[in-house]
């Protein structure tokens, strides 16, 4: 059928292939009648003769009744077979409607736009309306996009994707409708109340439909009826314009055309973002707990805030290059504060202070061999004296270099007990000096590092403000997963995962 239509590139070869069963299979009708009207005709009657046929018959059937309760049941039939009769008339003028467009338009635009189950809803040249931008000539409604065109191009928006709101603002004229994308918000506008009250009823019904992929029956109601299409909805679309989200593609869900809620956006190059957005960021306006994979085999899990890593997180590189794994806070996208940098390349681990992505402040470094010291860093790079425990358990407490070469004043404590204490250097082909004295076994004692520096209260802030936020908010059960990360387990559940704990005596 679609071959046959007279707009078709294979019409003329169509009909010239089929004439003769055509002719056979029209010869009942009126001979003046051209080909295609006469097909057209014999398809479309059977149909609403059948349908109209059956309303004489249940109209009649009602008269004969007498029982109320029998006409009522069969009243109730009448008005289906009314609104199949309906359905029938619209889907009819729905495809006349669409086969006039398709002759209207040139070649650029049907050979994209044409397509056999797509319908035209409204036409703004048929119902007026334009963009208040003046950024197209004219606006076509069909049931799966809303199409602008200008000149030679068009562009095309998926209506599961397209929000419609009258409030336009303080300064908006009162025929205004402004129509949400995700890349792109623009605003339509009628002369007359009437026609923006019919386009914005056509334009929320023609949503609905297509978010629950299928038409209603029948297709257009009495105008008012039929719900608003839903805020929130789920989907999947691949950014296109210019900006840092070019070519990702997000699925998950959304809110007035922005990610909005649990979703996962991923890039080309292979950066993935897993967890909470708020109003298209990746954040929200408080801390979110989200999973993030970026190029070159980098992971970060942890919290974001203004669509950076902010708070506590865990920066992991699986490359065989430099593998590596930090596990602290980060503040504006940079390690800050207290956190734990492993080197897997070089077995070294660096436990301590950091600012602006540096080592900055205290800080202990446990190696590959086993030894450990603590120092005072300074963009880096060691300042001050420190405290060396070596492999023999002995401990050194002074100046040291980072091949750990002991310079300047400090004391040495042997595993015996004995004690060096002077100024020591290293020299080429002399090995180590010191001028000092040394002294007699002290009484035992331990060294552990860190104690003072970092306090288990102080080491991880950001785990615990998160939860203590949680808290001062009521405990409210659906901000739990925002707040903290995880889900808690209530009391009840808490009772029956312990159940197996007790035993019946």
């Amino acid at each position: 059928l679609t071959a046959l239509s007279p707009h078709s590139r294979f019409s003329s070869e169509a009909w010239r292939l089929h004439r003769a069963v055509l002719t056979e299979f029209l010869r009942d009708l009126p001979s003046g009648s051209s080909l295609p009207l006469a097909l057209h005709s014999a398809l479309h009657r059977p149909f609403r003769e059948h349908v109209r046929s059956h309303l004489r018959l249940l109209a009649r059937l009602r008269e004969l009744l007498r029982e109320e309760s029998e006409q009522e049941v069969v009243a109730a039939v009448e008005r289906e077979f009314g609104k199949l009769e309906s359905f029938i008339s619209q889907v009819l003028d729905e495809a006349a409607f669409t086969k006039e467009l398709w002759r209207s338009l040139g070649s650029k635009f049907t050979d994209v736009l044409c397509v056999p189950e797509r319908r035209l809803l409204e036409d703004s040249r048929n119902l007026p309306i334009a963009s208040g931008t003046a950024r197209s000539e004219r606006l076509l409604l069909f049931d799966d996009v809303l199409v602008l065109i200008q000149g030679n191009s068009f562009q095309s928006f998926d209506l599961k994707l397209v929000w419609v709101d009258e409030n336009c603002g303080e300064k908006s004229a009162p025929g205004s409708l402004r129509i949400t994308t995700p890349e792109e918000t623009f605003v339509l506008s009628a002369k007359d109340p009437q026609m923006k009250a019919v386009w914005r009823w056509k334009l929320e019904q023609a949503v609905r439909q297509a978010l629950h992929g299928k038409r209603d029956f029948p297709l257009w109601g009495r105008s008012g009826e039929g719900s608003e299409a839903p805020a929130r909805r789920f989907f999947s679309y691949v950014f296109r314009s210019e900006g840092r989200l070019r070519g990702a593609t997000y699925e998950g869900e959304w809110l007035w055309g922005k990610p909005h809620g649990k979703g996962t956006l991923k890039w080309r190059d292979g950066r993935n973002h897993v967890g909470d957005f708020q109003e298209g960021l990746e954040h929200g306006l408080e801390f979110h707990p989200s999973s993030c994979r970026y190029g070159n085999d980098l992971v970060y899990k942890g919290y974001f805030k203004d669509n950076v890593r902010q708070g506590f997180g865990i920066l992991e590189n699986f490359s065989a290059e430099r593998p590596f794994k930090y596990t602290g806070h980060w503040e504006k996208d940079k390690k800050n504060g207290y956190g734990v940098w492993e080197d897997k390349e070089r077995g070294e681990r660096y436990i301590g202070m950091w600012w602006d992505d540096h080592r900055h402040g205290e800080g202990i470094v446990v190696t590959q061999s086993g030894l450990c010291y603590q120092r005072m860093f300074q963009m880096d790079k060691m300042v001050g004296s420190g405290i060396l425990l070596l492999e023999d358990d002995s401990v050194y407490e002074g100046n040291f270099t980072e091949d750990l070469t002991f310079v300047g004043k400090g004391k040495l404590s042997l595993a015996n007990g004995s004690v060096l204490e002077g100024t020591f250097s290293s020299r080429s082909q002399h090995g180590m000096r010191s001028q000092g004295g040394g002294s007699g076994p002290e009484p035992g004692s331990s060294t552990q590092l860190g104690l003072k520096e970092f306090p288990v209260e102080k080491r991880w802030p950001g785990i615990f403000q998160e939860f203590q936020e949680f808290l001062r908010s009521g405990c409210k059960e659906e901000l739990e997963e925002s707040f903290t990360g995880f889900h808690i387990q209530s009391s009840k559940e808490l009772r029956k995962s312990q159940e197996y704990l007790f035993c019946q005596r």
